[in-house]
C-alpha cells in the first residue's frame, strides 16, 4: 500500500496549461501565429502554442518550452497577462491556463509535437480559435496597446535598422489608429530614443525613407523618470 506524502490531500486538483500568444510584424501589418492543432480535443482547428505544465518547471519555464517544442522558435521577449480559470473552458477537464503573450521578428515557423503546422495570421484573419482562446486573443490585444505606451515593442517586432514609415505602420498596427505623418515623426524624433542610421545617400530625394535604429540606453532614461508615450 502506497504511503501518502505529509501534506498530501484527498481533493480534486485542477490541471494547469500556458499558452502563448505570439505577435509579429511584417512591415506592413501585424500578425499572430497559431498553430493547427494535430490531436484531439480541437483536431484541425487553430490554436495558440501551449500545453501543459510539468511538475518541475514554472509558468514562464513551461511557456518557453512549449512555444519551442511547438514552432521551433527560442529567446522569445515573453510576458505573463492573464490566468483563465473559468470552469468548462477544456473538454479534457478543469483545466487553468496561464497566458502569456510573446514578441518576435517574424520568421518561418514549423509545427512540431501535437502541432501539425504553423501559420502566421493579419490580426483581421484570424479564423475562429479552439477552446477559449478568441478571448485570450482579445485580452492579449487589450494589454498590448496597453503596453506599447511604456515599453519600446519596436524593438522586438522591428528589423534592428527600420524607416519612420515602418515605425508609423507598427504603432497603428497595433493601436488601431491614423497617425499624421508629420506628427508622428516630430514627436518621435523629440523623445531622442532614435538614432539616424544615414543610410540615405547624400543628394538623394526625400522621398527615400531614412533610417533609423532604437537607442535602448535613452529610452531607459526616459522610462526611469515615468515616461509615457501619449499619442
Amino acid at each position: 500500500m502506497a504511503v501518502k506524502g505529509t501534506y498530501t490531500y484527498d481533493y480534486p486538483r485542477p490541471a494547469v496549461t500556458t499558452d502563448c500568444v505570439i505577435f509579429g510584424y511584417d512591415g506592413k501589418e501585424l500578425k499572430v501565429l497559431l498553430i493547427e492543432r494535430g490531436i484531439e480535443p480541437f483536431k484541425g482547428c487553430w490554436a495558440f502554442p501551449g500545453g501543459f505544465l510539468n511538475m518541475d518547471e514554472d509558468a514562464l519555464a513551461g511557456a518557453r518550452r512549449e512555444l519551442k517544442e511547438e514552432t521551433g522558435l527560442e529567446n522569445a521577449f515573453i510576458e505573463q497577462f492573464h490566468t483563465f480559470s473559468e470552469p468548462g473552458r477544456d473538454p479534457r477537464g478543469r483545466v487553468i491556463t496561464i497566458a502569456h503573450y510573446a514578441l518576435v521578428k517574424i520568421q518561418e515557423v514549423e509545427g512540431g509535437d501535437d502541432a501539425a503546422q504553423a501559420r502566421w495570421f493579419p490580426i483581421g484573419e484570424v479564423p475562429p480559435l479552439a477552446f477559449d482562446h478568441d478571448r485570450i486573443l482579445r485580452m492579449a490585444m487589450s494589454r498590448l496597446k496597453e503596453r506599447i505606451h511604456f515599453e519600446p515593442v519596436g524593438f522586438e517586432l522591428l528589423p534592428d535598422v527600420f524607416t519612420m514609415p515602418q515605425l508609423q505602420n507598427l504603432y497603428e498596427a497595433i493601436l488601431e489608429v491614423h497617425f499624421d505623418r508629420r506628427n508622428f515623426a516630430s514627436k518621435m524624433l523629440k523623445l531622442g530614443i532614435l538614432e539616424d542610421t544615414g543610410d540615405r545617400p547624400a543628394g538623394a530625394s526625400s522621398r527615400i525613407p531614412v533610417s533609423y535604429r532604437f537607442n535602448k540606453e535613452k529610452y531607459n532614461e526616459l522610462k526611469a523618470k515615468g515616461f509615457r508615450l501619449e499619442f
